[in-house]
């Protein structure tokens, strides 16, 4: 995959966070893809109580559920704070729109139905940037 389809697919994510109203455990498993992670979906055939729903990811040598990051604040956090923990971060409630939570990451702003999903897709904003941006600019080697 090119820096330029990793940019698209990194804001295409974004726009499905903000424009979906739900959490789901598919967009899951494709913002931790999206992030560099690498992740086994679970199989739609398999139904068996030992796997976790929506797949596992590799962090490092061990294989882990992942984690709820459309529906809960504190997994997306996380993920921000592993991916990049020089990033910051605000979240803020808007009741007059109609999407009614906002998100600041890194200087790139998402919103969404839900605070977990403004975040992600401030988020996936953020990490597109901060791709182009190492594409564009020389190389310090």
């Amino acid at each position: 995959m090119t820096c330029a389809d990793q940019h698209d697919q990194l804001l295409a994510l974004a726009r499905r966070c903000e424009s979906t109203g739900r959490p789901d455990r598919n967009l899951d498993a494709d913002i931790y893809e999206a992030l560099g992670f690498t992740v086994r979906r679970k199989p739609a055939h398999l139904i068996g109580p030992r796997t976790p729903p929506g797949g596992i990811y590799q962090q490092g040598s061990l294989w882990k559920a992942i984690g709820k990051i459309s529906a809960e604040i504190d997994v997306a956090v996380n993920v921000i704070r592993q991916k990049a923990p020089e990033w910051n971060w605000s979240l803020q409630s808007v009741a007059s729109e109609e999407q009614t939570y906002e998100a600041l990451v890194a200087g790139c702003s998402g919103h969404g139905a839900l605070a977990s999903l403004a975040l992600c897709a401030a988020l996936l904003k953020a990490f597109a940037r901060s791709d182009s941006d190492q594409t564009s600019a020389p190389a310090d080697r």
